[in-house]
């Protein structure tokens, strides 16, 4: 057959029977909730716009419920999985449904936070259920070290995937907040039901949209010390960013004059500031003169 038949797809008696035979139990410890329903993949590869031209990595690929259905739709596939009995099994998961498009997958054994390249051409679109321990820092890895990413669909824990997506002034804005928008325009892309996964979670699930920013944010900071300064305002977000900002600039007088520089209020918090305004302070740190 030279397309994929909606038989290629897992269903839930397909993830059991596999998850037995590999002795696979999921584990708390991992995040780990397998996708059971064909219908979700697909209406995530749909919501992603994944298009044939694409090279798509995915994170967390668990038994390959998500694996098929964007290899379905995909240029190439590579997932990076962390688990040995998984990453494993993936590849005869793939070659048995889809034959035809076994030489379109490539699998990286790895802890995604430690991945620094992939195989074959840079990837253009990262979709992934995402496990929910690590979701934000997973996320924000794969961003900084594979600017050819140009889409991402991830679906994470929902109130997750309220704080990436909160604007400022929100009372869920803060750090992943920030640092999401400082790669991509960020937007919650629909809400998934508990009922889809095995186990099933008792907490919901959101998918969130994250396309990369054409201009990146104007500023002559590094991306690090941007963040150095999103850190700090969110570390004591109780507090004015004068009192916030004191240790990061020295003193609360040279934090004060960095604001003053970058034209923000003193008085105001780190909910309020967009990624630009967090941007603006760190090119005026040191503008006071000597730390009192």
């Amino acid at each position: 057959m030279s397309s994929p038949t909606p038989d290629a797809l897992l269903g839930p008696a397909d993830i059991r029977e596999l998850a037995a035979v590999l002795g696979v139990r999921p584990t708390k410890q991992r995040g780990q909730n397998f996708v059971i329903d064909a219908n979700t993949v697909r209406r995530i590869v749909r919501t992603a716009g994944v298009r044939p031209d694409d090279v798509v990595v995915e994170v967390g690929p668990g038994l390959g419920s998500l694996t098929l259905a964007l290899l379905e739709a995909a240029d190439r596939v590579t997932a990076v999985e962390i688990d040995d009995v998984l990453a494993a099994a993936l590849p005869a998961t793939v070659a048995a449904r889809m034959p035809d498009r076994a030489d379109r997958f490539a699998l990286v054994h790895s802890d995604a936070m430690l991945v620094g390249e992939l195989p074959g051409p840079p990837p253009t679109a990262l979709v992934a259920n995402l496990p929910y321990n690590v979701a934000v820092p997973v996320l924000l890895h794969m961003l900084a070290t594979f600017p050819s990413i140009e889409r991402t669909l991830v679906m994470v824990q929902s109130e997750v995937a309220d704080r990436l997506a909160a604007a400022p002034g929100s009372k869920v804005y803060g750090v992943p907040s920030v640092k999401a928008n400082w790669y991509a325009e960020v937007k919650r892309a629909g809400a998934i039901g508990r009922n889809v996964f095995w186990p099933a979670p008792n907490v919901d699930s959101g998918l969130v949209s994250l396309v990369r920013r054409t201009e990146p944010v104007k500023t002559s900071a590094t991306r690090a010390e941007v963040f150095a300064v999103v850190d700090a305002a969110f570390a004591q977000r109780r507090k004015t960013l004068r009192a916030a900002l004191a240790g990061w600039a020295g003193s609360a007088a040279a934090a004060e004059a960095a604001l003053v520089a970058a034209g923000v209020s003193p008085q105001a918090r780190g909910e309020a500031l967009t990624v630009e305004e967090f941007a603006a302070i760190a090119e005026h740190k040191g503008h006071g003169g000597a730390a009192a």
